[in-house]
């Protein structure tokens, strides 16, 4: 080196720069602190095994199933307790598709007693006309096996029904508790059955669609969080069963939490004690804060209504006569089938209704405390929105907050004797504390990186994912010998042109393991088996921030240290 010639800093170099931002980042989301209260703390969330507190096991109830059934005794079983009368049916067309498969059918049938729009309308099966025919009316209806089926089993288990077109055929999604003979004796009475399989085993199934387990994980996270229990993980195993951590609740607590959410809906009031359904909270798309309306004196909840929502409430009032009698059909709001409130319209929506759908509504409880108290519950259920389906518990557990603390300790004591353990070998094997204090500081700021990470996205650390992040140390630490072996040659620095070519194998080594590793991690992550996604994805991350930032500024360092070495030897 030419003495006027000065040579660069090392903090000049793009990738010591970013990661030491990456550093002083991740110290700030961790945000370490101490106060006399509470000692030494930290923005880091920790699961249940650190924190103690209990967790939950529940089951979706509803049930998959195909069935098969006669379309004159369902319209029979449908129309003749709306009418308490008879029908005879008098003739029937079925319209075929271009694969010769019927997919509508017009039924015409009669009755000696009176059938109106509103009760047609009411049952939604399809398209109709009705007319006079001597003493007779007479209807003729165009509508289809799946639609009958579909009407007969929600009026008959009192539950939503989706069906599904499958390869073999239509499946119905049961959302509600159901056995496979509770729904072979509602078939077997109107002419049909479950339809079986080649084997002759039954096409019926304990469990729901995973599209409604994900969506019932969804609200059930967003119940939590409306309860203020932010950050509680809410995981799926299989297409049946939910996992929920409680971190520093209490079994008694969690279990009331748990089972307090439920499948929100609102109906309307018919005649007498009868409803109709109307919607569920799916259909809720936005829930506004508590008010008090200084004009009537009342606590209120507003909600707006997604355009599917307000158009079902808008035809349902009109159909029920709520728009010209309001206050003979009230608005019941049922939460798991018990009421949580219920009301008429006011005279002014009543009117509005009459002309279009209305999308922003108030729900009024009362002047008083009480009123603001039921206005905030309601709140609640609103925001919750509609589970899908009702979920049973059927495991529960309990992690003393003890228990949880020693776990703590003994995983930050166990980090510390690794950190130890390695330097000690280090050491060992090379004899220098040149190469020792850059190998350990490097560990130890991906911890602080990978802990930064952990705090940036609200992850919680518990057992699983403290033994990912030593095992990303552990990897770490393979990758940083590498490093250090390719670049010694004979204990100290070699010629550039030799440090570049070992540096650039080190890493076409590196990269290849850490692409192992992360592949190897892929299908825990996937596949979501409970605690060991998070030892997955820390290992991931782990590995992830090493070959991205800390291995680079590894090979800089090292290559300054031996540098230094080298000259200080001249």
């Amino acid at each position: 080196m030419r003495e006027d010639e000065e040579p660069k800093s090392i903090f000049r170099d793009l990738r010591v720069i970013i990661f030491i931002i990456a550093l002083l980042g991740s110290i700030v989301f961790i945000h370490p602190g101490y106060n006399s209260e509470d000692g030494f703390t930290t923005n880091l969330k920790y699961g249940l095994d650190l924190e103690g507190g209990s967790w939950l096991q529940v089951k979706l109830q509803g049930a998959l199933v195909q069935v098969d059934a006669d379309m004159n005794m369902l319209l029979k079983a449908l129309i003749e307790p709306l009418i308490t009368n008879t029908i005879e049916i008098t003739g029937s067309t079925a319209t075929v598709n271009v694969q010769g498969q019927a997919q509508t059918q017009t039924i015409t049938f009669t009755t000696p007693g009176t059938i109106t729009n509103s009760q047609m309308d009411l049952l939604g099966l399809g398209e109709y006309t009705i007319s006079k025919q001597n003493e007779l009316t007479q209807v003729k209806l165009t509508t289809s096996k799946e639609t009958l089926i579909d009407s007969y089993l929600g009026n008959s288990l009192k539950a939503e029904i989706v069906p599904m077109v499958t390869t073999d055929g239509v499946e119905y999604e049961i959302r509600t508790a159901v056995t496979e003979q509770q729904i072979e004796a509602l078939m077997n009475a109107v002419g049909g059955s479950i339809v079986k399989n080649a084997d002759g085993s039954s096409r019926y199934q304990d469990r729901v669609r995973a599209e409604t387990r994900d969506l019932t994980k969804t609200i059930l996270s967003e119940k939590m969080n409306s309860l203020g229990l932010k950050d509680i993980p809410v995981k799926t195993v299989g297409d049946e069963y939910i996992l929920i951590d409680f971190a520093g609740i209490d079994l008694a607590t969690a279990r009331e939490i748990a089972e307090k959410p439920g499948k929100f809906e609102i109906r309307i009031q018919t005649t007498g004690n009868e409803t109709k359904h109307v919607l569920y909270g799916e259909n809720i798309e936005s829930v506004g804060i508590v008010g008090y309306n200084e004009e009537d004196g009342m606590w209120s909840t507003p909600f707006t209504l997604n355009e599917a929502g307000a158009l079902a409430l808008q035809k349902a009032a009109i159909e029920t006569g709520a728009t010209s009698n309001p206050m003979e059909h009230n608005l019941i709001m049922l939460l798991d089938g018990n009421e949580v409130y219920s009301a008429p319209l006011s005279n002014s929506a009543a009117q509005q209704l009459e002309t279009g759908p209305i999308y922003s509504w108030q729900s009024s409880t009362g002047s008083d405390d009480e009123g603001k108290s039921k206005a905030q519950q309601l709140q609640i259920h609103l925001r919750a929105g509609a589970l899908p389906v009702n979920v049973e518990v059927i495991g529960a557990g309990h992690v003393d907050a003890a228990l949880g603390t020693q776990f703590k300790k003994q995983s930050v004591i166990s980090g510390l004797i690794a950190l130890f353990a390695v330097a000690f070998v280090v050491y060992r094997k090379y004899h220098q504390k040149e190469i020792l204090i850059p190998m350990v500081g490097t560990s130890v700021s991906e911890v602080i990186m990978i802990l930064g990470v952990a705090s940036a996205i609200g992850w919680q650390l518990d057992l699983p994912s403290i033994a990912g992040i030593i095992a990303a140390i552990g990897t770490g630490i393979d990758h940083l010998v590498i490093i250090t072996d390719e670049v010694l040659y004979e204990g100290k620095l070699p010629p550039t042109k030799v440090y570049l070519s070992r540096i650039a194998k080190a890493f076409t080594i590196i990269l290849g393991a850490a692409a192992t590793t992360v592949i190897a991690m892929g299908p825990l992550v996937l596949m979501g088996f409970g605690s060991l996604k998070g030892f997955a994805i820390t290992t991931i991350i782990g590995v992830f921030i090493g070959v991205v930032i800390a291995r680079p500024v590894y090979g800089k360092m090292i290559n300054e240290v031996l540098k230094d070495k080298s000259e200080g030897q001249i």
